[in-house]
């Protein structure tokens, strides 16, 4: 398979927030032959049907999602689902014709948070892939406390127990999308 390219979308708008330090470290660890990169969703609007024309940072995050072979989610936990920038850029994806920016796609998900560490908006985020015809990973699942010592005061990913198990999900979705779409 040729270079996989792989879209990181978080759904935290904070440079520092720490589910942006989970997506850098992926970035930065990435294995051999895997390019990473991270949607800017700060400009996004959000989806509305009466738009004619789609605003220039919707045309960039669709481009990115064209090119994209896997996707990789960091999904905090807002109120116990998943954060509105996250599932706003999936329901942009998911009105192209057919759905063919996301139908079949294979994706991971990661997250960090408060007490239970993202886990129920994980799982909100699986049940919007099974309708969208997404395929996540199911293991290694990344679940990190936000409020500990994973991370530096930057959002930087210092946990070397997180930082194994990256490592781990990006061989496992590197191996889960050479076998879907090889």
């Amino acid at each position: 398979m040729k270079s996989l390219k792989i879209l990181g979308i978080c759904g935290s708008l904070r440079r520092q927030s720490t589910n942006m330090g989970l997506l850098r470290y992926a970035q930065q660890h990435a294995p051999a032959g895997v390019e990473i990169k991270i949607a800017e969703l700060a400009e996004v609007p959000f989806y509305n049907a009466d738009y004619q024309e789609k605003p220039q940072a919707v045309q960039t995050l669709l481009a990115d999602f064209e090119q994209a072979d896997a996707l990789l989610f960091a999904c905090p936990e807002y109120n116990y689902s998943l954060a509105p920038a996250l599932k706003n850029a999936l329901d942009w994806a998911s009105r192209e014709p057919d759905n063919h920016l996301l139908s079949g796609k294979p994706a991971a998900i990661m997250g960090s948070g408060g007490g239970m560490k993202s886990g129920r908006a994980q799982y909100h985020l699986r049940q919007v892939c099974v309708f969208l015809n997404l395929h996540p990973l199911n293991r290694p699942e990344i679940f990190c406390s936000a409020f500990g010592n994973s991370f530096d005061p930057d959002g930087n990913l210092i946990d070397e127990k997180a930082q194994e198990l990256i490592v781990q999900q990006l061989a496992a979705l590197q191996d889960w999308t050479q076998r879907l779409r090889p």
